[in-house]
């Protein structure tokens, strides 16, 4: 087998163990995550620090969960940082929802590792909005699983009530989903979203399936970066 296509399995592998068991028939979507992760550019990005990107909303940098079961701020972030932010579930089965943000901020975490001063002012943040089901311990699970090379927070809530002044600050929906019998399932409708955010807590840009490239989110970060 070549190189790539031992890449390509071996993420493959890597997505499939990001979904529960109840929704890993839908991990076959990515059978091949490059040709997911890396698609032809509908457009050529301008240069970084050729545009800008003014502030859209501001945050609040709420507390929250970490891996050890403590508490951690969503970002922490100094004044001339930047945060990349996530909002997913371990259930999702959905191939163009949490395993495709996953799938495209682990390549960005190996891209920024090749700018090492770049990446000291980055940290990726990945909150989970099913606390539930995603203890800290599953959060921490998944870290081992996408192996960062940076700074890469996974953080999860207290309870579904704790977590929701963080969704409404970030406008970010999930909707538990029923079960036949009308009882609350394990499933959450919601729209992908993933944030930038400076220092200061201004949200520089919104992320959505179609528009959720690394290559984007790079170019991005450093015009934030060239502003300062």
């Amino acid at each position: 087998m070549r190189p790539e296509a031992l890449v390509a399995a071996a993420l493959a592998l890597l997505l499939a163990g990001l979904v529960r068991a109840d929704a890993r028939e839908h991990a076959a979507h990515f059978a091949h995550p490059n040709a997911t992760v890396d698609p032809p550019l509908l457009f050529e990005p301008p240069a970084p620090g050729s545009y800008e990107l003014p502030p859209i909303s501001w945050v609040e940098d709420h507390m929250l969960v970490a891996e050890d079961g403590g508490p951690a701020p969503l970002l922490g972030l100094g004044s001339a940082q930047v945060g990349v932010v996530s909002f997913i579930y371990r259930g999702c089965g959905d191939a163009s929802g949490c395993p495709l943000a996953l799938a495209v901020l682990r390549r960005l975490d190996r891209e920024l590792a090749k700018w090492p001063e770049l990446a000291a002012q980055v940290r990726l943040a990945t909150v989970s909005f099913d606390p539930e089901h995603d203890t800290p311990e599953r959060m921490s699970e998944l870290r081992e699983l996408m192996q960062p090379r940076g700074d890469w927070r996974f953080l999860t809530a207290a309870s579904e009530r704790a977590l929701r002044p963080v969704m409404q600050d970030f406008g970010q929906d999930a909707v538990r989903l029923a079960t036949a019998e009308g009882e609350p399932s394990a499933l959450l409708r919601h729209v992908l979203k993933v944030f930038l955010v400076d220092g200061t807590g201004a949200v520089r840009n919104v992320y959505s399936a179609g528009f959720l490239d690394w290559r984007i989110l790079l170019n991005d970060i450093r015009t934030v970066q060239a502003a300062r």
